[in-house]
């Protein structure tokens, strides 16, 4: 499921890689399409009612929180021992934040990953088949959610492919 943004992680760290020589919070940035301000200020998006619909929906196994400690945290945390997480980078669908905040700072892609949430807000993990029910669900109550991955047997952890 998407994110809103930063939502309330890892604001030391935005803080540090901001180059506010450069940049002002309240100037308009083109890649945001608002200013910096408004896009570290964009609430965080709440999933009760749209999660709770698809508990009803679909038959769901785990959920997983992306909060401070980015993927490699979180995600594990979500399912049994004995499996790994292959999320396809290419299917994530990256927010321009994270985008700047990462040239900024000239963070490692790993990093950024461990810190924040790179527009991923919530993951669902259920079976293959019902991937479609599960994203019909989420649409119809506003969520554009999308597969970004797969579990597979190995050891436990996230492999970002």
């Amino acid at each position: 499921l998407p994110s809103s943004g930063v939502h309330s992680n890892g604001f030391s760290l935005v803080r540090r890689l901001i180059p506010m020589d450069r940049v002002r919070l309240s100037q308009y940035l083109p890649d945001l399409g608002k200013t910096l301000g408004e896009a570290l200020l964009t609430p965080t998006r709440i999933y009760v009612k749209p999660i709770l619909a698809l508990l009803e929906a679909a038959q769901v196994h785990s959920i997983a929180h992306i909060t401070g400690g980015g993927f490699y945290e979180n995600i594990p945390r979500s399912f049994s021992s004995g499996l790994t997480a292959r999320i396809e980078k290419k299917s994530l669908k990256i927010p321009p934040i994270f985008q700047l905040l990462m040239a900024w700072g000239s963070i490692a892609e790993r990093e950024m990953f461990n810190t924040f949430n790179m527009g991923v807000g919530m993951t669902v993990t259920l079976p293959a088949n019902q991937v479609d029910r599960a994203v019909a669900s989420l649409g119809a109550h506003g969520v554009e959610a999308y597969p970004i991955g797969e579990l597979t047997m190995g050891e436990e952890g996230v492999i970002l492919c």
